[in-house]
């Protein structure tokens, strides 16, 4: 099955509300992420990422911490940008929604010059990012009771 969608930046009110709901559909209603962990004091000024189908239906959101935000998660590297709250709709799974967002994102951090991209992987996700060239790094440690493993793209 082939579904026509666009990804693009996040930066109308309305396109961030799809990126939150989509957040919330898939953590807090899938995987029982407490909603009042989900949603942080980064998403203000993260760059958010949508992917919405020709509709408008909204398929998947991620995000990327960068400068000072990001380096909590990356050591205090500040040329290290963090992806993270990568989410795609049960519907749109295995349409290439996930690669193409992660595209978007190392895409908007080359533009502002980092030189990598870390991420906390779900283990289950470990295979996926793998083969978008993440390597996995460190011990497995457990987020919002989920168990992670940090990962590493150089860009």
């Amino acid at each position: 099955m082939s579904v026509a969608y666009a990804v693009r930046v996040a930066e109308e009110a309305a396109d961030r509300e799809a990126c939150f709901a989509v957040r919330k559909e898939v953590f807090v209603g899938e995987q029982g992420v407490p909603e009042d962990i989900e949603y942080d004091v980064y998403d203000a000024g993260a760059l958010h990422v949508l992917a919405v189908r020709e509709d408008g239906l909204p398929l998947g959101t991620g995000r990327l911490l960068y400068g000072e935000a990001a380096a909590a998660k990356t050591d205090g590297d500040l040329s290290v940008g963090s992806l993270g709250r990568l989410a795609v709709t049960r519907e749109a799974r295995g349409l290439g929604v996930g690669a193409a967002l992660v595209q978007a994102i190392e895409d908007a951090a080359r533009a502002r010059g980092l030189m990598a991209v870390d991420l906390h992987a779900q283990t289950h996700a470990l295979g996926f990012y793998e083969r978008l060239g993440y390597v996995a790094y460190g011990t497995e440690f457990p987020d919002a009771g989920i168990p992670h493993r940090a990962m590493r793209k150089a860009l």
